[in-house]
């Protein structure tokens, strides 16, 4: 009698097996294994209008950031629509829900409120994917070099993606967490310049070093001069879109599709957009054209499918740019990608000769990265600074949306180029130093002068931060005195200043650099006192990416004390970053 109910209920358990997952409840599920504590839902959204549909079942992006928010909805400032997945319709299988975004909404059922499920952490595997990081800045003798000298980055893939690797349950790779990035992702407090001719404001201040208060935080700002909508030159833009095999999943072609189709509605009629596609061969799929219905019915019928002929389909979107050439104008390829490289002109080298030359002819290259798996961020940076471009990270519709919809103008329009920064420290006040971020983009001293030296640009209302962590003459440094070491002449002695900074760049059309040059008193350190307001934030976000890396001299200062640093923040991005410190701390244990 036992041996038969024994197996007649492992009868039923092989039949309830095999149902469909369909027919779960998704509040039913189990819950996922508790990778860090999530931050509480927020309360619901409107339902938005569907903007997908597929057998039956209609799904319409609401936003990463619905669930974000870390202080009282009413001090929430506005943010940009959220994007969540809102599922209407009964065929919905279980086995297609991809998304990492919290918030599901099932229409036409009996629960029609809004209902938060966890999300599923399914760790994203780095081994496919493909960094090229390296160890964080040394430190430096004053006495022995003083002067530091490196190219801007306006880059931020790297934020966007350690983001990508925290909402999925895991911290990211070192070797992926670019500090300069993750800090010129925000934007900061710095005063505007007035005029096109005069490019750049130059601000600096000074904070005692929260994870060690021996040394001291120097921060240096630049914020570029912001076009009006009706002073931005015509653009001739080709979009250069991956659609082979590895781009065949929601978090990749999907979103291109979306991401272009919001970079067009940004345009005017004197713009002209080429569409070129490439997998197992490159074709042009849209003529040049500022018919933004045009534009989005050639998005709409494409499909994924074959092997990656990139360099192929590179050669052909820069042809397409030169027989469109706007003089005057901007003549720009968006390659839109998951890097993953592996037919046509896959030698990094003489892709990069290619891309140079180029760039030389005023045909320059902006890079977005999609998806997961497959990711070459190491090529996509390292193709779109030489190609005098940026490269973001494209996680969301919600991050499409603040790089190609609200920071078109500083992704699309160049108001300088080939900035470089060198900042001289007198021996005298400083007796060591460091550069936080920036690894990949030092340049030796004497290339600051050398107007053929390439170096970063700046595109309108671009702002760019770089943080030094100095000591102070006579204190307790990272590294040991040196028996024979230098000291400081009489005049350096007699000087009341820290620091000297200079700043090099030429117009988009010169090539005779500029020079900019600010002071910086020996007072901001003596008056130093702990950061706040938009300093404290820059240097929460600062500690940030060190933490993520690793870096040693860190000490004790844990992911708490980061967001203790950060907290009261009203913007929605910086609210955000708060929720990222916090899932960091509960990964990393601190």
């Amino acid at each position: 009698m036992a041996a038969t109910s024994l197996l007649a209920v492992l009868a039923g358990c092989a039949q309830r097996h095999g149902e469909d997952i369909a027919s779960l409840d998704p509040a039913s599920l189990p819950a996922p294994p508790e990778m860090a504590p999530p931050p509480p839902p927020p309360p619901p959204p409107p339902a938005p209008q569907p903007t997908m549909a597929a057998d039956g079942a209609s799904v319409s992006l609401r936003g990463p950031g619905a669930n974000r928010d870390l202080v009282p909805a009413s001090k929430v400032a506005a943010a940009p629509p959220p994007q969540g997945i809102v599922v209407t319709g009964t065929r919905v299988q279980r086995s297609e829900y991809e998304s990492s975004t919290p918030i599901v909404t099932v229409e036409g059922s009996a629960a029609a409120a809004p209902v938060w499920v966890p999300p599923v952490m399914i760790a994203t595997d780095p081994g496919n994917e493909r960094y090229d990081g390296k160890d964080v800045s040394a430190v430096h003798i004053a006495a022995a070099e003083p002067v530091s000298t490196f190219s801007v980055d306006v880059d931020t893939g790297a934020y966007a993606n350690a983001r990508r690797f925290l909402s999925s349950g895991q911290l990211p790779p070192k070797d992926s967490v670019r500090t300069e990035e993750l800090i010129n992702y925000f934007r900061y407090d710095y005063d505007a310049p007035k005029k096109l001719d005069a490019p750049f404001s130059v601000s600096t201040d000074m904070a005692v070093t929260p994870w060690n208060p021996k040394t001291r935080l120097l921060r240096i700002g630049l914020r570029g001069y912001d076009l009006p909508r009706d002073a931005r030159p015509p653009a001739n833009l080709v979009f250069l879109l991956d659609v082979s095999g590895s781009m065949n999943s929601r978090d990749k072609l999907p979103l291109v599709k979306a991401a272009m189709a919001r970079l067009a509605d940004g345009l005017t009629k004197k713009d002209r957009v080429s569409i070129v596609v490439y997998a197992g061969a490159a074709g042009m799929v849209l003529e040049p054209t500022a018919d933004k219905a045009k534009i989005r019915a050639a998005l709409d019928r494409l499909s994924a499918g074959g092997s990656t002929a990139g360099g192929a389909g590179i050669e052909l979107a820069y042809r397409i740019a030169e027989d469109n050439r706007i003089e005057g104008g901007v003549n720009r390829v968006i390659l839109c990608t998951d890097g993953d490289f592996n037919v046509g002109i896959s030698n990094n080298k003489a892709l990069i000769e290619m891309i140079e030359h180029k760039r030389d002819s005023g045909i320059t290259l902006t890079t977005l990265g999609f998806g997961t798996g497959n990711l070459n961020d190491a090529m996509m940076e390292q193709i779109a600074d030489h190609g005098n471009g940026n490269y973001a990270y494209i996680d969301s519709a919600l991050e499409a949306e603040k790089v190609l919809g609200e920071e078109m103008s500083s992704t699309l329009f160049t108001i300088a180029k080939d900035v470089k920064i060198q900042v001289e420290f007198n021996p005298a006040k400083v007796s060591q130093y460091r550069l936080i971020g920036y690894e990949n983009r030092a340049l030796r001293d004497e290339d600051f002068n050398n107007d053929k030296v390439d170096a970063g640009d700046i595109g309108a209302g671009h702002q760019v931060t770089a943080i030094y962590e100095i000591v102070p003459a006579g204190g307790e440094g990272w590294i040991s005195p040196r028996r024979y070491q230098m000291q400081p002449d009489a005049e350096a002695m007699a000087s009341d200043e820290v620091a000297f900074v200079k700043l090099r760049y030429k117009l988009p059309d010169g090539t005779t650099s500029k020079l900019i040059e600010r002071a910086v008193s020996s007072r901001t350190m003596d008056f130093a006192r702990a950061p706040s307001g938009d300093m404290a934030f820059a240097t929460a976000v600062a500690a940030y990416g060190q933490k993520l890396r690793g870096d040693p001299l860190m000490g004790e200062f844990s992911y708490a004390d980061i967001v203790t640093l950060a907290d009261g923040q009203n913007d929605f991005w910086r609210q955000e970053f708060l929720r990222l410190a916090s899932l960091a701390g509960g990964l990393d244990g601190s």
